[in-house]
């Protein structure tokens, strides 16, 4: 709360109303050993002017980075639109839109953002919202051992070029329910899935198959080859997408001859600050056959009997609403407010201006790439069309060279060792469409400051 305006008489005013003597006798149900008489270690309050100064000082001591760190959540230019929006108290206040009859404007909301991803995704149904990119991919799943009737075995073939958070969190979720996740190897010359080593799986029980487009270093998978072998050996597909790139590539719903089955992502790109990691909303599509097996909420439209639009939710199979084993999830919301942002964010930009975002940041990572890989001792890992991400390969490690651009202002990339060992001195950088030609010298010049220093010690 910004402000509370109770003064020392409304307080007492409030008190005697309710036939109390001291706010002390309102806890009189607490028994007086389990109190506590005093906050020790906490310092004395600090007025409006002092705590304002305070959080300034400290935001200052934070400072900015120059970010080249992708890997899942990204740094885009957000319209000062976009939040000026959400933050409005018609949405920023508003909880879930349970009662039809007084939330049409955050239902209509919803129902937008849901038909806003089916026309990314090219698929013919979303739902209102999950809890992330992660936790989406988890849910599809489970969803694609429901929808998969005619397979028995919970197999889940999972590369092992998916992000490896999204990987941990869908195991971690999902295992003790009975599924089975299987890692499909990358080739380690191209970075990509290969068809070849779906081979040995012919004719097998599996339920699913998940392909990330772009995966997790940036490659751009042969999504039809992968989604057409899926579908010939009685397997879903489970697409994971980035929606910014979605503006330049295949949709799911068009991949191969039938498309996947079911597309999830994180929604973060799409209007939402990087936040130190959060919240963010992941988003999921299907295509209508699958529709009842779809976790969490839809929002439907219809008319009224005056012919006007109507909405409301639908389809509610999460366990608010039904018993607990007839849900198809538990998940309990449909991070509304970050929904709301990235609605705002798709009208104020439209199919023109994700496109000139998306090219704008393939550039960028272009630049970066060529403009890195001049300097001695850095080689790119993978050749071919990618997207946002690119690895390249070092001849140190990479810890300490992070740490040494950091002290420069310069959040330099991720070190893939703990996820990608195979790979050695192996660094995943990104440039989205706030970096400029001088971001990317910049960064240059630093690396190649800090490598020198580095073989001189």
């Amino acid at each position: 709360m910004a402000f509370i305006p109770h003064t020392g008489a409304d307080v007492a005013a409030m008190l005697k109303t309710i036939g109390a003597a001291s706010l002390e006798q309102l806890f009189d149900e607490i028994p007086a050993q389990l109190r506590t008489r005093a906050l020790t270690g906490i310092p004395e309050a600090l007025n409006e002017m002092q705590i304002g100064r305070l959080m300034s000082e400290r935001a200052r001591a934070d400072g900015t980075l120059l970010n080249f760190i992708g890997a899942g959540a990204y740094e885009h230019h957000i319209p000062a639109a976009v939040w000026a929006i959400t933050t409005r108290g018609e949405f920023y206040s508003a909880y879930t839109p349970y009662q039809a009859e007084a939330s049409q404007g955050t239902l209509q909301l919803i129902y937008e953002f849901q038909s806003m991803v089916t026309r990314l995704t090219a698929m013919d149904v979303a739902n209102a919202s999950m809890y992330d990119g992660a936790s989406a991919t988890a849910e599809a799943s489970l969803m694609a051992v429901r929808a998969n009737r005619k397979s028995r075995s919970a197999r889940i073939l999972v590369p092992k070029s998916l992000h490896p958070h999204y990987r941990r969190v869908a195991v971690n979720t999902a295992h003790n329910q009975g599924l089975k996740f299987e890692e499909l190897p990358y080739d380690p010359a191209s970075g990509l899935t290969a068809p070849a080593v779906l081979a040995k799986y012919a004719g097998e029980d599996v339920t699913a198959l998940i392909i990330q487009q772009p995966n997790f270093f940036g490659r751009l998978e042969d999504v039809d080859t992968l989604t057409d072998w899926a579908h010939a050996n009685g397997a879903l597909v489970i697409a994971v997408v980035n929606p910014t790139a979605l503006a330049l590539l295949k949709p799911p719903g068009q991949w191969g001859a039938r498309g996947a089955d079911i597309a999830v992502g994180e929604g973060q790109p799409l209007g939402v600050p990087l936040s130190s990691g959060g919240p963010y909303l992941g988003f999921m599509s299907a295509r209508m056959e699958h529709v009842r097996q779809m976790p969490g909420r839809i929002v439907g439209r219809t008319l009224d009997v005056a012919g006007k639009s109507g909405f409301t939710l639908t389809l509610q199979a999460r366990e608010q609403h039904i018993r607990r084993a007839k849900a198809t999830s538990n998940i309990c919301t449909n991070q509304g407010l970050l929904m709301t942002a990235a609605t705002i964010y798709l009208s104020l930009m439209g199919p023109q201006g994700l496109t000139r975002t998306a090219a704008a940041c393939h550039a960028r990572t272009r630049e970066l790439i060529a403009a890195l890989t001049r300097l001695p001792g850095v080689r790119l890992a993978f050749t071919g069309p990618c997207f946002h991400e690119a690895v390249l390969l070092l001849d140190r490690a990479v810890a300490p060279l992070l740490k040494a651009l950091s002290a420069r202002g310069i959040a330099a990339g991720l070190d893939l060792s703990p996820y990608y060992p195979e790979l050695g001195h192996a660094l995943l950088v990104c440039a989205t469409e706030t970096k400029t030609q001088a971001d990317i010298e910049r960064y240059r010049a630093s690396l190649s400051e800090v490598m020198q220093a580095a073989r001189a010690a």
